[in-house]
């Protein structure tokens, strides 16, 4: 049997001057290629999670394990390397780069990864087909970010994520700007995308209607 993608046991975290823990969560597993949705009111450390996950930030205490490895206790250079070569990220805002093209905003996690430009053989090609398949007009392609509507930039983020196939899928709240149809089209085009490429997917948001298009949920307390 295959270890999970993603393990975490008794994590806790708080930030720096508070007495108590803004995020404790003793147990959670994503096996390869599955899919989670992680719900609750804001406040409740989804986002925290997420960032702890993606080792942007570190626990007080517990354990965080990726592909096996001990993530939260590699170095900071360590993890972002890592975090370079394995993880794909769905930004709530997006963190497009606003003066680049579309095209190349997709390209930049293959021009930051060897592995993952390694992987698709043909990055420009993987790129054009990503961005196709979640619906993005091809005439789009060379225009400046910054000029794309938000459904559009959003569907530029799902693709940039999912360029080189990461083994891990991390988005946070990446629907919130759109109506529930729309919502749940793009979730639709996202997982498929994210099963042909073989991640694991840990997906954030408030709105619990999500929920079904997911193999697992899981609701964060406050």
């Amino acid at each position: 049997m295959s270890t999970p993608a993603l393990l975490v046991r008794d994590l806790e975290f708080r930030w720096p001057g508070d007495d108590s823990f803004c995020l404790r969560l003793p147990n959670l597993a994503v096996n390869r290629k599955n899919s989670l949705f992680l719900y609750g009111p804001s406040g409740c450390g989804k986002s925290t999670l997420l960032n702890l996950i993606g080792g942007v930030l570190v626990p007080q205490a517990g354990h965080i394990e990726l592909l096996d490895q001990p993530f939260s206790q590699l170095s900071a250079s360590r993890r972002d390397a890592f975090r370079a070569d394995h993880l794909g990220f769905i930004f709530q805002q997006f963190n497009l780069i606003p003066y680049l093209s579309v095209l190349d905003n997709v390209l930049l996690p293959c021009r930051f990864s060897a592995q993952r430009a390694k992987r698709v053989g043909e990055p420009e090609a993987e790129a054009r087909r990503l961005l196709a398949a979640l619906d993005l007009d091809p005439a789009l392609l060379g225009r400046p970010a910054a000029e794309l509507s938000v459904g559009q930039q959003q569907r530029v983020a799902a693709a940039r994520a999912l360029i080189g196939q990461p083994e891990i899928l991390i988005a946070d709240e990446p629907t919130s700007a759109l109506d529930a149809e729309r919502q749940a089209a793009f979730v639709e085009l996202l997982l498929s995308e994210a099963r042909r490429a073989g991640s694991a997917v840990v997906f954030v948001s408030h709105d619990l209607r999500l929920a079904t298009h997911f193999d697992h949920s899981l609701a964060l307390a406050p």
